[in-house]
């Protein structure tokens, strides 16, 4: 008869997320997409990591600041990053958390080629097909617009009651603006008004930005929520996916047929007391949903702020669920045929961003899949 013999615990490891797997969860080669999965941790210190469809890093920069938001790899195959820039500017207390507006273009050995600064800069930049940059600024509205904002938490409002409201700027190779499209002169406040769960210290909240075939800009309103399509001869709204399909979304893109997917973090739906996030393709005009993925268990997909979601030329969806720094793709018919989450832990910087998300975390803004061909550089 053996006796059993007590034997320690070993400590365990502090950080939730870590506990669990990291690196490749998940694979199945004969359904995945392939390719190589690019993303930039919003802890990492400006590291942005290339990663095979195994899970091996096989390419990685450092970057002068860390991110602001994104990085993506352009079409000439250089790295397109927006940083966080160090300039004091600070409309609002959380905005070192979200701010970027120090952009770069680096070669695959890390040479800065390009830059542009602007610290009023945040959340989204799409590096345009012409090399333009198209990106979203804020600026103060007048007291009197100000005032017409409405919901949100007002004992949470700025001391002076001034509003910052979304500007987008679209500069070129030389840093000039060609196109200047400002909130507070197209939208009413009135039509647009802020959840409750956020504050009235910005408006509407640009969290994200696209192109239309047609050339309409595409913007995702973070806090009143819905994505809206702006012509830009006129500024003129076209279309508009309002707040009763939408709740507090990211990344809006065009998809062939002329919907549009996203990624829909659902901090707050109407009815809904467990949140859950979901991938949804809406058509613009008659508001039909399209396709959409959720977990089986909904609420174990949620990302509450950031988040990412392409669709692959195989026709499965690429989605970044930011928060946990989990990284997967579907089927059409919603089946997880990849899955990644990075394994990279770090703190936000303690210049107030770690007021609002602290500890040790892998988050990440988007991640993006390349093929072979969009990397004609890298070594295999």
């Amino acid at each position: 008869m053996s006796i059993p013999v007590a034997v320690e615990p070993s400590a365990a490891d502090q950080v939730t997320l870590r506990r669990r797997s990291v690196g490749l969860t998940a694979y199945d080669p004969a359904r995945s997409a392939g390719g190589y999965t690019l993303f930039a941790p919003q802890t990492g210190g400006g590291a942005v990591y290339l990663v095979d469809i195994e899970g091996e890093v096989v390419h990685r920069w450092q970057m002068p600041v860390r991110p602001g938001r994104d990085a993506v790899i352009l079409p000439n195959g250089n790295l397109g990053y927006n940083g966080s820039h160090p300039d004091p500017f600070r409309p609002y207390p959380v905005w070192p958390l979200w701010r970027g507006g120090d952009f770069y273009e680096a070669t695959p050995e890390g040479e800065i080629v390009w830059r542009f600064e602007d610290p009023r800069h945040h959340h989204d930049a799409q590096w345009l097909a012409n090399g333009d940059l198209l990106y979203a600024t804020v600026e103060p509205l007048s007291k009197e617009l100000s005032a017409r904002v409405t919901g949100g938490e007002a004992s949470r409002d700025a001391p002076d009651g001034i509003v910052q409201g979304d500007v987008i700027r679209q500069v070129n190779r030389q840093g000039e603006t060609v196109w200047r499209w400002a909130a507070g002169e197209h939208l009413a406040p009135e039509d647009y008004p802020i959840h409750p769960i956020f504050d009235r210290r910005h408006w509407p909240f640009v969290n994200g930005l696209g192109e239309t075939r047609d050339g309409l800009v595409l913007m995702s309103l973070r806090v009143t929520s819905g994505i809206i399509a702006v012509e830009r001869e006129t500024g003129a709204v076209a279309w508009r996916i309002g707040a009763d399909k939408l709740a507090q979304q990211h990344t809006p893109i065009e998809m062939a047929d002329g919907s549009i997917l996203c990624f829909d973090n659902g901090n707050l739906r109407p009815g809904v007391t467990a949140p859950y996030s979901r991938a949804v393709q809406i058509d613009p005009r008659s508001g039909r949903t399209v396709w959409e993925y959720t977990d089986p268990l909904k609420p174990a997909f949620f990302s509450p702020y950031m988040g990412s979601a392409e669709r692959l030329p195989n026709g499965n969806t690429f989605i970044c669920e930011s928060a946990f720094g989990r990284l997967f793709e579907v089927t059409p018919e919603g089946d997880v045929v990849w899955e990644y989450v990075i394994p990279f832990f770090g703190e936000y910087p303690d210049d107030g961003s770690r007021d609002y998300a602290a500890g040790l975390q892998n988050s990440v803004f988007r991640a993006h899949r390349y093929s072979a061909d969009q990397i004609p550089w890298l070594k295999r």
